[in-house]
């Protein structure tokens, strides 16, 4: 038989059959390998078929074949991704704030195509998830990019920073001047992606939201802030703030009712200092940032929780307290 020019392809249009067609529910016959492979140019034998799924999986390859008279066939046995696997990610990436619906529907489109077009149907059904509020800054993914590679390279960068108004319109802080600051690090909080990078006019550590960053450039000036950097923990850092908004950092000591265990270790972690107080309550101790976003966090929780030091802290979270019943 004279071979086609395709024929070198034979062996990889094989695997992608099997891979796109196949699962341990759904086979391949011989001679549907020989129709799919002659619609793509290439002349094949039934003995040939055998060779070649041989050769693949001596390769490394994991195909079986079912017996035939269980109308079965070749099929490939382990994909890329398993579908358990391929749905979690399809449900991650449905529901993240910070990937916007346009590239969500791209990534998912992506995570189709690992599996089987059998198994995709079901990836399908797992794109209908609770309505989230997603991200619509579809240049996020270009900003986490850039940002990495100036931390690669050590150069600052620069961009615009904005928020919006009442009437939904951007605007733009600093009346639209341009930000300037050395990266060090993206970190991923309360499902937003977060830039942490060094101000040098300031002179301290800041962190800015990267879906609210515009016209970004990775600029030619080497990084400033390395020593100060170097002195801080990341996760330790995120772990003090609540919604990452800033605050007085104090040491404190809050005590909670045992039930909210399991809400204070998936917060905080386990190795935040826990002890017993009585038969009913347990405290922490932490470096937290102190401000109104930690205090409506504990009042969300309901009134059995007390900051008992410092006294500083317990009176303003009693004060925040009283404003809330006031506003009422």
């Amino acid at each position: 038989m004279a071979k086609s020019e395709n024929q070198k392809l034979k062996l990889l249009y094989i695997v992608q059959f099997l891979e796109k067609y196949t699962d341990e529910n759904h086979y391949m016959t011989t001679q549907e390998l020989i129709e799919k492979l002659d619609e793509v140019g290439i002349k094949a034998e039934r003995k040939s078929i055998y060779h070649d799924i041989s050769c693949l999986m001596e390769y490394g390859y994991e195909i079986e074949k079912k017996p035939s008279k269980l109308n079965g066939g070749f099929y490939m046995k382990k994909h890329t991704f398993e579908l358990p696997e391929l749905k979690l990610l399809v449900d991650e990436v449905s529901a993240s704030k910070y990937i916007t619906p346009s590239k969500s529907k791209e990534l998912i489109r992506k995570l189709e195509a690992l599996a089987s077009v059998h198994e995709a149907k079901q990836l399908q059904r797992q794109v209908y998830v609770a309505n989230r509020i997603k991200s619509q800054n579809e240049s996020i993914f270009d900003n986490v990019d850039m940002i990495h590679n100036a931390i690669l390279e050590n150069r600052m960068i620069q961009f615009r920073y904005y928020e919006y108004t009442i009437e939904k319109k951007i605007k733009y802080r600093r009346e639209g001047k341009n930000y300037i600051i050395s990266p060090w690090a993206v970190t991923v909080a309360d499902e937003n992606y977060y830039l942490i990078g060094y101000d040098s006019q300031a002179g301290i550590i800041k962190h800015y939201r990267i879906d609210k960053m515009s016209e970004m450039q990775v600029l030619n000036e080497k990084r400033d802030g390395k020593e100060m950097f170097g002195q801080m923990d990341i996760v330790e850092y995120t772990n003090k703030m609540f919604g990452m908004f800033a605050g007085t950092e104090e040491l404190i000591t809050i005590q909670f009712p045992n039930h909210l265990i399991g809400v204070v270790i998936d917060r905080f972690g386990k190795d935040i200092d826990i002890r017993k107080r009585d038969e009913n309550h347990f405290s922490i101790r932490a470096r937290l940032l102190v401000s109104n976003q930690l205090y409506g966090w504990l009042a969300g929780m309901g009134p059995d929780i007390k900051i008992l030091m410092p006294q500083d802290a317990h009176e303003k979270y009693t004060d925040y307290l009283k404003t809330l019943i006031g506003e009422l």
